[in-house]
């Protein structure tokens, strides 16, 4: 953490007022009389000495007294703009119930009301207009140690589409979970937005939209945009992790395969999802008795989450002895156009590694009759597209049909928990991307697990900073999504979580990164000698929401 956290080296630690602005190291009413002497704070805080208990209780009592969950969300952001510390130990402390309202559903609804909501800027917001300075822009950001960046364009935002400008809501949240789940010291983080551009034209015509009002820069222009970004990122802070978040499908995998093998980067949406939902499926396997390889998974929808889902599974299978080809034939794809088979004509070029001998199939449920799959995956944004018909289909060809609703937000989700589990007679193993309340059937209580990637990038990214890994690989996502399965309790399995329970998150990240980490020992990618215990390396690391002791 350091003594100067939050304050670049050779900078002296501000004073008066400009320490209680600065978010990284104001402590409010918790500065001690002393510290408020030494830095020349008497007179600018109430007398009474608070400690971060009572502080807390403050803010909880505000929190409990908003009607709505956007309110909340605003009285959180209200507080990680003014102090830091106090906000990650709140969410720290009540993180079941503090991150709907910090990522999603609620920070969609912030997204899509970014514009009339904006308070304070919080990270960078480089648009086309920076093109040929963005390197001396970035030189702007106050700390020159910064080891993860999450960055967007805004195009497609959860299941909302474009949001343009308004998607910067996306990296801030996520770079919150980053903290709040895996300890990344916050004033090693930057949010990023590259605004080149929205198709929103409701957002262009908003007088108080604050991104550029043109149409969505594309092709060759595009890529040196975002060339030029990931370049100079890379020469101001060589140790920084770049996750790319929400791009359109169109750029997402084409800027994945240009940039993993030449910088530290991968995909959230492509491979993040991939692993929570092949950690749902080893959990699922204590349930059903099936393996893997014994699997045949139907997707619906077949961009960034459903491509990358499948090449994971793929891959797991390889590596339990399967050959590529017939990995992949146990995953299968239902698009706009129906089912993906090798006779159409209109598929993308990331499709037709999954395009399968079949006869063509116009909807989901004919699909699921052709393919007879074990597992449908939903991560299509299409709600209630797994219906009563559906989950009855899945449930009379399978004792424990495996159901994973993963669309976000709750609004896009294909069925309910309630409706699985209804519908399914109680056999479904459920799974949706936000999350759903216990439900209770028959006298049993069945508690939904949350197939949120924040089980695995937090601890991914905390392996690779902790590792100082040069890139980020599909074996590390593995191994991630092999430790969160066996983390799993026979507890959470009885209720019907596959999942561990988000109270325990900060210890998952931990095993998350200790198990990334040995890879990017095992692999050669690392930049620093291989400790004898990783799992303490990976610990030391591990920011905890604490003030300092500045007397």
């Amino acid at each position: 953490m350091g003594e100067n956290r939050g304050v670049p080296a050779g900078t002296a630690l501000p004073k008066g007022e400009a320490l209680l602005h600065d978010p990284l190291l104001n402590k409010g009413t918790a500065f001690t009389l002393a510290e408020r002497e030494a830095l020349d704070l008497r007179g600018l805080l109430p007398p009474n000495v608070h400690t971060i208990e009572e502080q807390l209780a403050r803010v909880m009592d505000n929190y409990r007294h908003k009607s709505t969950d956007l309110e909340r969300y605003i009285h959180l952001v209200s507080l990680q703009d003014r102090n830091e510390t106090l906000f990650y130990r709140l969410v720290t402390d009540h993180i079941e119930e503090m991150m709907p309202i910090i990522y999603t559903p609620t920070v969609g609804q912030a997204c899509q009301q970014w514009g009339h909501l904006f308070r304070r800027p919080r990270g960078m917001y480089l648009s086309w207009n920076d093109r040929g300075l963005i390197k001396d822009i970035l030189r702007d950001w106050p700390n020159p140690d910064v080891r993860v960046i999450v960055v967007t364009d805004g195009e497609r935002i959860l299941g909302l589409g474009d949001q343009g400008v308004g998607g910067m809501g996306i990296p801030v949240g996520k770079l919150s979970l980053y903290t709040a789940c895996a300890g990344i010291d916050p004033a090693k983080t930057l949010p990023i937005m590259l605004d080149v551009g929205t198709e929103n034209e409701g957002y262009r015509r908003d007088p108080l939209y604050m991104g550029l009002r043109q149409h969505r820069v594309r092709g060759a222009p595009y890529d040196a945009f975002v060339a030029e970004f990931v370049e100079a990122v890379h020469q101001a802070y060589p140790k920084a992790l770049i996750q790319f978040e929400d791009f359109g499908n169109q750029n997402a995998f084409r800027l994945l395969e240009q940039w993993r093998e030449k910088v530290c980067t991968f995909n959230d949406d492509i491979q993040g999802t991939a692993a929570v939902t092949l950690s749902g499926l080893y959990s699922a396997q204590r349930l059903t008795g099936k393996k893997l390889a014994d699997q045949t998974v139907l997707f619906l929808g077949a961009g960034e989450a459903g491509i990358g889902i499948g090449d994971l599974i793929a891959s797991a299978m390889v590596d339990e002895g399967m050959d590529l080809a017939t990995a992949r034939k146990r995953c299968w794809f239902v698009d706009t156009k129906g089912l993906v088979v090798k006779s159409r004509t209109d598929l993308a070029p990331h499709k037709l590694r999954f395009a399968h001998d079949a006869p063509p199939v116009g909807d989901l449920l004919a699909a699921i009759r052709t393919v007879r799959p074990t597992a449908l995956v939903g991560v299509s944004t299409m709600p209630k597209a797994f219906n009563r018909q559906v989950v009855e289909e899945m449930s009379q060809r399978n004792p424990r049909p495996i159901l994973f609703a993963l669309s976000n937000p709750t609004s896009k989700s294909e069925c309910s928990a309630e409706e699985a589990y209804t519908w399914s007679k109680g056999k479904a193993i459920f799974a949706s991307g936000s999350p759903f309340p216990p439900f209770v059937l028959e006298g049993k209580t069945y508690v939904p697990g949350q197939g949120n990637n924040s089980y695995i990038f937090p601890g991914v990214g905390l392996g690779v900073v902790a590792a100082q890994a040069r890139h980020v690989t599909d074996r590390m996502f593995a191994a991630a999504a092999r430790t969160l399965a066996s983390l799993v309790l026979e507890s959470d399995l009885e209720m019907g979580r596959i999942y561990p329970a988000l109270t325990r998150i900060r210890e998952v990240s931990a095993h998350i990164g200790a198990a990334v980490a040995e890879v990017a020992f095992q692999d050669g990618l690392a930049g620093i000698p291989r400790p004898a215990d990783v799992k303490a390396m990976v610990k030391a690391e591990m920011w905890e929401p604490k003030y300092r002791d500045y007397a």
